[in-house]
């Protein structure tokens, strides 16, 4: 069932997805999560050149977000640009936004919106900053960040200079000089109903002409360790449209990392949204929210190391419940050998990492990865977990390949155990190739949740989701009214007769992306929802009851 129309469209404007036949050799009538290829016209420019500077291994962030509100998500994706100047001098280098116009068709309207951007750009985070119904786009890029306000018509505006943002992140800090930023989520740190924006910085780097470091003589990416790091930054709303750096009286300023990812969720449930940060070679970050300040806690909490007690190349993440006990868990990613750790929490204030028994570390120790998101593609009940895989280096070694196909693993519930699907799901219909930012939406409106995957230097690929045994699912669209107007923090529980389910409204997920959309539940063979229970940020707490499934279900904040 598909709740997508198509509108009237310009034959010189349309740009249609062709979907790729996908033969499976019968795969796609015995798995259970199956995906079909479609093509869109972008592709990620990194402007890799012989002297293998790295933030050209880097970008690649998209979001999925419904820009004008007709209910259709469509596509946002940001580029590199000229490594030497950081200059978008070449058309191939501009970021590009589709409008989903139903049906398979998208319709890059790039130029009518104002999004082609100007430097070098990694990563995106999109939410309704001003509470005005319409979601804005913060793009993080090398040296230069970007906020851009949605206008409701179609149109956005660099608000980056007017909303004061500009000088903390634009202007090189006395410090740690010019900022490299990766990621941001949006998050109300004070529950005051606005949204902040917490930035993700990654390290200190100058271009050169030269090679700096090489693998068996032959020129590739320096280590991580090999550059010092550079501090996250924290942004208060203040309500009119500009922004207070508050990174050192909120206690972000004083650790210093290398930052890849960031997820929101409040760990410890009591009210204020917590921030898990992953650092490339170097100890995690774990901030909790203690009300007016971020307390770093990673090691009491046992996620600063993997089980091993090894530094690894932390990647992208999710913060989300993954066992359906109520209590957020935290999956990220890293590269072969290094595995995909699963830190499942106690509901005791700490985490116990869960990798190696529940065949996690075997599944996955050939793997690199890059994002990484917790959703239920087959509508079961239990969220799996979707790797965007890819190397950071661009020379194969020895059981270490650079091109990678993508792979989810399917949750098995209750066991705690993981089954990875790779040719199973259909990615292997593709040559392999160095996937980097990943975003999830309902593209077709059938229900059943979509991929949008970046790799370098190559197109990027729409996942489309077919599976055929999918449940029954709802989807829950938020509007705050105390709180903010996504519903950014907002704690959900959603009882079946299966039993009962978690999630919570975030749009920082993967790796530099964002997907901005309901917060979906799959019900699998329950047709209704026995009972829905919400936990505004605001601390008010609404029910609901009896509610039928296949629905977007829109649901507004109560003024008590």
């Amino acid at each position: 069932m598909s709740l997508l129309k198509l509108g009237r469209l310009s034959a010189c404007s349309v740009l249609f997805v062709s979907a790729t036949l996908l033969l499976l050799h019968g795969t796609q009538a015995s798995s259970p999560i199956w995906f079909e290829l479609k093509k869109i016209p972008f592709r990620l420019e990194n402007d890799q050149t012989p002297a293998k500077n790295a933030p050209e291994t880097m970008p690649g962030g998209v979001a999925v977000f419904d820009y004008n509100g007709d209910g259709r998500p469509d596509i946002f994706f940001t580029n590199g640009a000229n490594i030497a100047t950081l200059k978008k001098d070449s058309p191939k280098y501009r970021n590009r936004l589709f409008r989903n116009d139903g049906n398979g068709v998208f319709t890059d309207v790039t130029d009518a919106a104002g999004l082609a951007g100007s430097g070098y750009d990694m990563g995106v985070a999109v939410a309704d900053y001003d509470n005005d119904g319409h979601p804005d786009l913060f793009v993080a890029g090398l040296r230069h960040s970007t906020l851009y306000h949605n206008n409701g018509d179609g149109t956005f505006t660099d608000v980056t200079v007017k909303s004061g943002l500009d000088a903390s992140l634009n202007r090189p800090d006395p410090e740690y000089g010019p900022l490299w930023a990766i990621t941001a989520v949006w998050v109300d740190v004070n529950n005051d109903g606005l949204l902040d924006l917490f930035v993700v910085n990654y390290m200190q780097w100058s271009y050169s002409d030269k090679p700096l470091c090489a693998i068996g003589g032959v020129a590739d990416y320096c280590s991580p360790k090999f550059y010092k790091g550079q501090p996250n930054q924290l942004f208060l709303n203040k309500g009119d449209g500009t922004f207070q750096d508050v990174s050192k009286e909120w206690g972000v300023r004083s650790h210093v990392g290398k930052g890849m990812g960031v997820g929101m969720a409040d760990y410890d449930l009591d009210g204020r949204p917590d921030l898990f940060v992953t650092n490339d070679v170097s100890y995690n970050s774990l901030f909790h929210n203690a009300g007016n300040k971020f307390d770093e806690v990673a090691f009491e909490t046992g996620v600063a190391l993997t089980e091993d007690g090894s530094f690894i190349s932390g990647m992208g993440l999710d913060f989300r419940d993954f066992n359906n006990d109520g209590y957020p868990d935290i999956a990220l990613v890293a590269l072969n050998n290094q595995t995909f750790p699963l830190f499942q929490n106690t509901g005791k204030g700490d985490f116990h990492e869960v990798t190696t028994e529940s065949g996690m570390r075997d599944a996955s120790r050939q793997m690199s990865g890059f994002g990484a998101a917790l959703y239920d593609f087959d509508n079961d009940g239990w969220k799996d977990l979707f790797v965007s895989r890819g190397h950071v280096e661009s020379l194969n070694q020895p059981g270490q390949p650079v091109d990678q196909p993508n792979t989810v693993f399917r949750n098995l519930g209750a066991s705690g155990k993981w089954a990875p699907l790779t040719e199973e799901a259909g990615f292997t219909s593709i040559a392999p190739a160095r996937h980097r930012g990943c975003a999830f939406g309902d593209l077709d409106g059938d229900g059943r949740i979509d991929v949008v995957v970046t790799a370098l230097g190559q197109d990027a690929e729409i996942w489309m989701n077919r599976s055929e045994k999918s449940g029954y699912w709802l989807d829950i669209a938020l509007r705050g009214t105390k709180s903010n107007r996504d519903g950014i923090g907002a704690r959900i529980k959603v009882l079946s007769k299966a039993g009962a389910q978690y999630n919570h409204m975030t749009t920082s997920v993967g790796y530099a992306s964002s997907s901005y959309g309901p917060v979906h539940f799959g019900l699998g063979a329950d047709s209704r929802a026995d009972l829905i229970e919400i936990h505004w940020p605001s601390g008010i707490v609404q029910t609901l009851q009896n509610v039928a499934a296949d629905q977007i279900l829109k649901v507004t904040e109560p003024s008590r």
